[in-house]
């Protein structure tokens, strides 16, 4: 019989202590915030949508403060910039100048870098303000609908459709176009801010709160809601700190595509003559200005610098709410 063969101490025996030390420092666990932002970061195209997003959030508040200063000039008027007998920029290329890198509106002589600026303020401003209105309303009725159901589903989902079927666009033209001076204490640009956000995002709510509410339904399904009632949590508790959490995902990647969508609704509205007023200068009212006066015919930069302004902000959100949905849910594609 042969004796088994002694590798005790040779190259061939398992040492794990010295597997062990090899491998260098011990593995970290990523938490899913980490693991999302790893899957994002090879998105290239979501990540240049945020840094054109940044861009923009960065042009919008300077606005504001060169606006105050007097640096930008938006609504100032040169007609020494514009020829008298034809009505277009002197020089030709829009009035390109050193003064007007974008040149100038022809008819008026107003700076369009300046009005293009100007313009991005408002349509962020007025977009994010509609999306966070929607949201909140949103997110507590999808939470109430699908978690306690009932007369309470049925209610809310009635509600939902109602105002799914609305004509937005008409109501929106009515009150926008009623509220002209001062109201509820407001008046002006203001005025037309709060009125503008209150219309697109009050009658905006449902498409998210579906959302939320069938999310809401399969959640309170799960076990970890049945560990919280084993514990004696109450309904609101629950809502709050369990539902609430995982719901973050959908709401956040919901809210970066509902976003261009009211920045088009506004340059629609604005379009149409029904947003804030002239001289305020927005990508929409430029938009209607070139087209009513025939502007786009004289000078095409016109309409074709807001409406590239228009299209790369509502690209670059849709660019990144499609990588946040394929980086929080990558099950989901």
């Amino acid at each position: 019989m042969t004796a088994p063969l002694d590798v005790s101490g040779s190259a061939t025996e398992a040492q794990p202590e010295a597997a062990l030390a090899g491998m260098g420092k011990a593995i970290q666990g990523r938490s899913l915030g980490q693991i999302a932002w790893m899957r994002l970061k090879r998105d290239r195209w979501a990540l240049g949508g945020a840094v054109v997003i940044v861009l923009l959030v960065l042009i919008a508040i300077a606005s504001v403060i060169l606006e105050k200063t007097g640096v930008l000039t938006p609504n100032v008027y040169h007609p020494e910039l514009i020829d008298p007998t034809f009505g277009k920029p002197i020089g030709g290329l829009g009035g390109i100048s050193g003064a007007h890198p974008l040149g100038v509106d022809p008819g008026n002589g107003r700076d369009l870098l300046s009005r293009v600026m100007v313009g991005s303020e408002y349509s962020l401003l007025i977009a994010a303000g509609s999306t966070l209105l929607s949201v909140i309303i949103g997110v507590i009725m999808g939470l109430v609908a699908g978690f306690f159901g009932g007369w309470a589903d049925a209610a809310i989902s009635w509600g939902m459709n109602v105002f799914l079927a609305f004509p937005l666009l008409l109501f929106a033209i009515d009150l926008t176009g009623v509220v002209q001076q001062e109201a509820f204490g407001l008046s002006g640009d203001t005025l037309h801010i709060a009125v503008l956000i209150f219309v697109i995002g009050f009658f905006n709510w449902p498409y998210i709160g579906r959302i939320v509410r069938g999310q809401t339904l399969s959640l309170r399904e799960r076990e970890f809601v049945d560990a919280a009632r084993s514990q004696g949590a109450r309904g609101f508790y629950i809502l709050r700190h369990e539902l609430l959490p995982n719901l973050i995902a959908p709401i956040l990647v919901y809210s970066t595509l509902l976003i261009p969508t009211n920045i088009l609704f506004e340059a629609a509205l604005s379009f149409l003559g029904v947003g804030l007023h002239p001289p305020t200068a927005t990508w929409g009212g430029m938009l209607s200005d070139a087209v009513v006066n025939g502007s786009y015919s004289v000078d095409p930069e016109y309409f074709l610098v807001p409406g590239l302004a228009i299209f790369i902000t509502v690209m670059a959100f849709n660019l990144l709410g499609d990588g946040l949905r394929d980086a929080l849910d990558p099950r989901g594609r």
